[in-house]
């Protein structure tokens, strides 16, 4: 079974206000992102007017991107093999102290601190290869991706989960916290891991 969560968070930082931004509460990503999101497509519609059947596309590229852009970020980034010891406190600072405590409910939502300049940098890439005005009907289904990670993220960790597809999800994801192996790096959705053959081997559920 999954270790008791700890009584107290894993301090991160000795000063107060830098410890209180790596911790957030669900609501947050929401509040924060879905205004953007929706400001985009309403810009998408009522300023660009652009046409239905090219966000459509927008969405379903946007949102395979995103899984991509997930599987990318938690196998290279947030689980990088660091070896200097700043390098071994950063991947611990993004991820691995959530790997420590996975029951931390106020770490298992990106907090802005976090979300806001990874979201700027993809910004500046997206837009290097995806034209205007497209790029903004792109970006907010790509928001739509990210919130619907965290909340499934969010979810795994929180609560039953007994739907077919959730229950699928979320065991799949204990697997990557509680099998030993390493793997299952997909989230919201398991197709890149079976792309890139990182499903792991074990079968054994948290």
């Amino acid at each position: 079974m999954p270790p008791e969560t700890t009584q107290q968070s894993i301090r991160l930082f000795k000063n107060d206000f830098l410890e209180s931004l790596t911790h957030v509460h669900p609501s947050v990503p929401l509040l924060l992102w879905s205004p953007v999101s929706a400001f985009l497509l309403w810009r998408s519609m009522a300023i660009l007017q652009l046409p239905a059947g090219g966000i459509l596309l927008c969405a379903l590229v946007a949102l395979v991107t995103w899984t991509l852009t997930e599987y990318l970020l938690h196998r290279f980034a947030f689980h990088f093999p660091a070896k200097s010891a700043i390098g071994k406190w950063l991947v611990f600072l993004f991820h691995g102290n959530h790997h420590q405590d996975p029951r931390d409910k106020t770490r298992l939502v990106m907090p802005p601190g976090g979300s806001v300049p990874i979201m700027l940098v993809l910004y500046y890439l997206f837009s290097l290869v995806i034209p205007h005005p497209w790029i903004e009907p792109f970006l907010a289904f790509f928001i739509i991706g990210y919130l619907t990670y965290d909340y499934i993220h969010y979810a795994i960790h929180h609560f039953p989960m007994r739907n077919p597809v959730a229950s699928y999800l979320k065991r799949y994801h204990l697997q990557h916290h509680y099998s030993g192996k390493p793997g299952r790096y997909g989230v919201s959705s398991p197709l890149w891991d079976l792309v890139f053959r990182s499903t792991g081997t074990a079968h054994r559920s948290g």
